[in-house]
């Protein structure tokens, strides 16, 4: 057979066939001639002798290079020259203010794993004797203007050399992003630290993958773990390099049938599996990635990968994982809103102690985020996701969608925001929206109709204007348009909606309504029908008592 089929597997073998599919777009290779996808959409397919031939190294450096790169201590090393001979350009610039950019630059390129790095290709290097003077002279403050930018714009020039960029580009990868999913093997080893990282790495997987594809396996006796493939016992790769996915199986044998282990990977399953870095999306501080394991189509398209990836899906420097996630699902349901079933999303952390978690976005949290006025709402609560609350800043846009996606009602988000609007009304607005998403969530989930979601609506814009209204007959009798007298009220009718305190909410309410000349509604009939009507018609209510003008239910609530 002249092709390799890589197939879909469990979550961890997805995450590295859309990570070889990311390294596969990034070289030279031909899609359609070298590589491409199965005909029943299940795997990628790889041409034999293409595997044999190709320099697998070389195109795992570069791809992680190109993903990872701007995010590495090289990027920022470089910024930091960058923003001092701009700044230098000023002739009463003074190289003391510039002391901390100047101790970073220094210990990040004087690291060990950076020394360790050059010290092997520096023969290779143009101007390696830059390094090799700030080795020896760092870089300070005391020392001439002229002097300190000459060196700055040598640096500049020595590490934006192809090569540099790559190693020291890679040592900060490899030690912070690739050892998150593996370790224990090639520039990963302890005993490989000072070594080439591209010799290593030849040796303990391209190379294994190359001859494999070419080697015959009509008696080999052993089967790969993953794939069921056939490879000789030199040929096996034990999967315990991959976190969290097995023990030391040289000393835990009791797992395994006779103690006998056979928790093997072929060489090919070997390199998928030392792609999962790749696979994943760095979403803030959490890896991320979409099992839609439905086809190899699906799941490109949901981790924004190669021709699928037509939609705006580009992280986002302050972006979180619930907000990722939720314009993510928004690219699916826009491409295959009919098709979707249960998405798993898996996440880990960026810390070493992190491990896996996994959620599962059920099809019905798929169909509230696919509501307009639910997209809308969640679009106004983006342009200003924060909100001070004392002396803290809160994420409401992710809180809110984080509640979407694990079924948790907004009223606790309600609540809060409406005492804060007690002392200051500009939050006021985001309560509405969060309200708005809350009662379309709760609807949509009770599967209703969507003409029966607008009568319900309607209803609650009712109890809303009631409220409106009571508000201004309150400041009418005090001739003052200064909310300060009804706040205690307010409060009051917070702290009994929160505790679902149906009595004590209404006694407040009649002893209100008998201040005044206007009578008590008959929608509030409704309060007394379950906990559920009581706090979504309380809500509205004390939205319209804390002045949510009816006029403006077009632009808040409808979006």
């Amino acid at each position: 057979m002249d092709r390799m089929i890589v197939p879909l597997g469990d979550f961890l073998k997805n995450v590295g066939v859309v990570g070889l599919w990311r390294l596969l777009e990034e070289s030279e290779a031909d899609e359609g001639s070298d590589y491409g996808i199965t005909e029943d959409k299940q795997g990628i397919w790889l041409r034999r002798d293409f595997v044999a031939g190709a320099d697998w190294t070389d195109m795992y450096f570069k791809s992680f290079v190109a993903k990872y790169g701007s995010s590495t201590v090289y990027q920022t090393v470089l910024d930091k020259i960058e923003e001092i001979l701009e700044r230098g350009r000023d002739a009463d610039w003074n190289p003391a203010g510039c002391k901390e950019d100047l101790k970073f630059i220094n210990d990040k390129l004087l690291s060990k794993s950076y020394q360790a790095g050059f010290e092997n290709r520096k023969q290779e290097m143009e101007n390696p004797q830059v390094y090799e003077l700030l080795k020896s002279s760092k870089l300070k403050t005391n020392m001439e203007k002229d002097e300190l930018l000459r060196r700055l714009r040598e640096l500049k020039e020595f590490l934006g050399q192809p090569l540099c960029e790559e190693i020291f580009s890679m040592k900060s990868i490899i030690y912070n992003y690739i050892n998150r999913f593996w370790d224990g093997k090639s520039f990963l080893h302890k005993r490989n630290a000072a070594k080439d990282m591209r010799t290593v790495f030849d040796a303990d997987f391209s190379e294994p993958l190359k001859k494999y594809a070419v080697a015959s396996h009509g008696k080999a006796k052993d089967l790969c773990i993953d794939c069921n493939e056939r490879m000789d016992s030199k040929e096996k790769v034990s999967i315990t390099f991959m976190k969290d996915q097995a023990d030391d199986l040289s000393r835990k044998r009791s797992a395994f049938w006779n103690c006998k282990v056979d928790a093997y990977l072929c060489p090919m399953c070997a390199f998928v599996y030392s792609l999962a870095p790749l696979g994943f999306n760095l979403v803030g501080n959490r890896f991320v990635f979409l099992n839609v394991n439905k086809d190899i189509d699906g799941l490109l398209s949901a981790n924004h990968v190669g021709r699928k990836a037509i939609y705006e899906a580009e992280r986002k420097d302050d972006e979180k994982y619930s907000s990722w996630a939720a314009r993510t699902i928004d690219i699916l349901l826009q491409e295959k809103s009919k098709e979707l079933g249960n998405i798993q999303v898996i996440s880990r952390g960026r810390d070493e102690g992190e491990h896996y978690t996994f959620d599962v976005i059920a099809k019905d949290v798929l169909q509230v985020l696919a509501d307009e006025n639910v997209k809308k709402n969640l679009k106004r609560l983006s342009e200003h996701p924060y909100v001070k609350a004392g002396k803290d800043y809160w994420n409401i846009h992710e809180e809110t969608i984080l509640n979407i996606l694990r079924y948790h009602k907004q009223y606790g988000m309600i609540n809060r925001l409406l005492k804060m609007a007690i002392e200051n009304n500009g939050f006021l607005p985001s309560a509405i929206y969060i309200y708005n998403i809350q009662m379309r969530t709760s609807l949509k989930q009770k599967k209703k109709s969507d003409k029966a979601i607008g009568g319900e609506m309607m209803n609650r814009y009712k109890v809303r204007d009631e409220g409106y209204i009571l508000r201004n007959a309150l400041l009418g009798a005090k001739g003052t348009t200064d909310d300060a007298c009804i706040r205690g009220t307010v409060y009051q009718l917070l702290n009994a909606l929160s505790v679902g305190n149906v009595e004590h909410f209404m006694e407040v309410v009649m002893r209100v309504y008998c201040s005044t000349k206007l009578q008590v509604p008959n929608a509030f009939i409704e309060f007394l029908k379950d906990r559920d009507t009581f706090v979504e018609y309380g809500y509205a209510f004390l939205l319209g008592l804390q002045g949510s003008h009816p006029k403006e239910k077009e632009e808040r609530i409808n979006g």
